[in-house]
C-alpha cells in the first residue's frame, strides 16, 4: 500500500462469489425437498389416460378391429377384439400399465344410462358414444369426457 492511502472497504469479488454459491445451493436444496401436489399428479395421469384413448380410438381404426380399456385394480390394460374374444394388447403404446398419480379408483359411466360400465369399447367408426371416465385419488378426483367423436378432455 502507498503511505497514505487506506484500503478500501468492502467485498472481494471472490467472496461475493462464494456467497452466491452458497445461496444457489440453498436455494436448489430447498427445491429439492418440496413435494409435488398431488392434485397435480392425478391431473397429470388424467391428461395421459385422455391422451392413450385418443390413440386407442385411432388405433380401432386403423386395424378395423375394436379395442377396449378395462381398468383393474393397481393399473389398466387395453384389449383387442380378436376371433378368440378378447386378447390384452402388448405393444409400448397400448400395453398393461400400473397407476401413477395415486389413482385409487375408477367409475366409467355413459350419459344417458344407469348402470355403471366396466371397460370402454373403442369401436372402428370415427364416431363413438359419449363417455366420462372418473379417476379417484386421496387428493380428490378428476374427469375425463369422451364427445364421441375421438376427442377426450379432462374437466
Amino acid at each position: 500500500m502507498r503511505p497514505g492511502r487506506r484500503r478500501a472497504a468492502g467485498f472481494t469479488l471472490l467472496e461475493m462469489m462464494v456467497v452466491l454459491v452458497i445461496a444457489g445451493l440453498l436455494v436448489s436444496l430447498t427445491s429439492l425437498t418440496m413435494t409435488r401436489n398431488p392434485r397435480t399428479d392425478l391431473n397429470e395421469e388424467a391428461q395421459r389416460l385422455a391422451l392413450l384413448f385418443e390413440s386407442a380410438g385411432d388405433e380401432a381404426q386403423v386395424r378395423a378391429r375394436p379395442i377396449a380399456w378395462q381398468p383393474f385394480d393397481g393399473g389398466f390394460r387395453f384389449d383387442q377384439r380378436t376371433q378368440d374374444g378378447w386378447r390384452p394388447l402388448r405393444d409400448d403404446l397400448l400395453g398393461p400399465r400400473h397407476w401413477e398419480g395415486g389413482v385409487t379408483g375408477v367409475a366409467i359411466s355413459y350419459p344417458g344410462s344407469d348402470s355403471r360400465a366396466d371397460r370402454i369399447v373403442f369401436g372402428t367408426e370415427a364416431i363413438d358414444v359419449p363417455v366420462q371416465v372418473t379417476l379417484f385419488s386421496a387428493a380428490g378426483q378428476a374427469t375425463i369426457v369422451g364427445t364421441g367423436n375421438g376427442r377426450y378432455e379432462v374437466r
